[in-house]
């Protein structure tokens, strides 16, 4: 511990990324990549935004983003903001939308999560000094969206859930921003994974102005390398998204970025081709390990929740990466049993199926 930091960072614990190998070669299931490339418009925009200025600085205000998504999903340009991957968009609305223990003097209103779900979400909180409340799953790892209808600083949580790929129904959602606005607080939907199986919020935005969606190009437009999210709510909101971007650096996209997102929020037919292969991978998957007494969460996303049959889940882990398979191990309360599998090509999910097929066989 260096006696340079000052108490955030001595007292902060980082988040961890999913290994990214360098050296030996993986069938990699373990970042919830898209196993197929971008679109070939995403590739040749950004080919041209390379042959453009670069020595200009790029549209702070990403307008040309911003339109191709407003005319995508049926809003307002104003009710759109771009940011760099939908991490980053998250920690802006940490920042712009829930309440410091400081700030609000009494530390009484603490935000509420999934004590099971996306592990930025307490590094965010602890980076802000926002004080939180982790509400516990149902035993089927279930979100209930009524343990959420209590008194807080606001609420957050992906739909569908991870790392289990549970989805939310949609009108336990809409009903729980009807909760919270009435103690103007804000609820943030994370869809990361929508665009495998679960109804999108998005057009509830104007009904429910306290409803802030954050989606991200990494997953469904394979696009994790060129770091691009976005989000969508009423235009209050989407303000204080800039405020809070505008107090630490206006220029968060590039220029090629910024072509390239244009491009792919464009080609939702390209797109829809290859998700659906990914919904059907997935759900061919997830049969074929229930018949070898796996048990598989019911996933609405691009990854299946997997537990091996008297198998520790670490033994799983390690088991496969030594077959050269890498997956997501959480060494966590209640999960530990389990690993996150990411949905590859078909070609890639047999060679998985079969190292599971020698396990279930032990």
């Amino acid at each position: 511990m260096s006696k340079y930091w000052n108490n955030r960072t001595k007292n902060i614990i980082p988040y961890v990324p999913g290994e990214q190998p360098k050296d030996r070669k993986f069938i990699k299931l373990n970042t919830n990549e898209n196993p197929y490339p971008p679109s070939p418009k995403v590739i040749e925009a950004v080919k041209n935004a390379a042959n453009a200025d670069l020595r200009l600085y790029p549209d702070p205000d990403c307008t040309m983003f911003r339109e191709a998504a407003a005319l995508r999903y049926g809003v307002k340009p104003e009710q759109v903001f771009a940011g760099n991957g939908s991490d980053e968009i998250l920690a802006f609305a940490f920042g712009a939308f829930f309440e410091s223990t400081a700030a609000d003097g009494t530390g009484e209103k603490e935000i509420l999560f999934p004590d099971i779900t996306y592990s930025f979400y307490p590094v965010y909180a602890d980076l802000w000094g926002i004080p939180f409340r982790k509400i516990p799953l149902l035993d089927d790892f279930s979100i209930k969206g009524a343990d959420y209808r209590i008194p807080c600083g606001g609420v957050i949580f992906p739909n569908p859930n991870a790392p289990t790929g549970k989805p939310v129904p949609l009108a336990d959602i809409l009903s729980l921003a009807g909760y919270l606005a009435e103690q103007d607080r804000v609820l943030i939907v994370d869809e990361a994974y929508a665009a495998f199986g679960t109804e999108t919020a998005v057009p509830y935005i104007t009904k429910h102005p306290n409803l802030l969606v954050v989606h991200t190009l990494s997953k469904w437009a394979g696009l994790a390398g060129l770091r691009f999210g976005f989000a969508v709510g009423s235009e209050e909101l989407i303000e204080g998204l800039c405020r809070i971007k505008d107090s630490f650096n206006s220029y968060t996209v590039d220029r090629l970025a910024l072509a390239g997102a244009a491009a792919a929020i464009e080609d939702s037919a390209y797109y829809d081709g290859i998700n659906k292969k990914v919904m059907q991978t997935r759900d061919r998957t997830s049969d074929e390990l229930r018949s070898l007494g796996f048990n598989v969460i019911p996933s609405a996303a691009n990854f299946l929740f997997v537990k091996a049959p008297n198998t520790d889940g670490f033994v799983f882990f390690t088991v496969l990466r030594e077959k050269g398979i890498l997956t997501r191990h959480f060494n966590k309360e209640r999960i530990s049993d389990y690993l996150r599998v990411s949905i590859g090509t078909d070609e890639e999910m047999d060679i998985f199926l079969e190292e599971c097929r020698k396990i279930s066989n032990k």
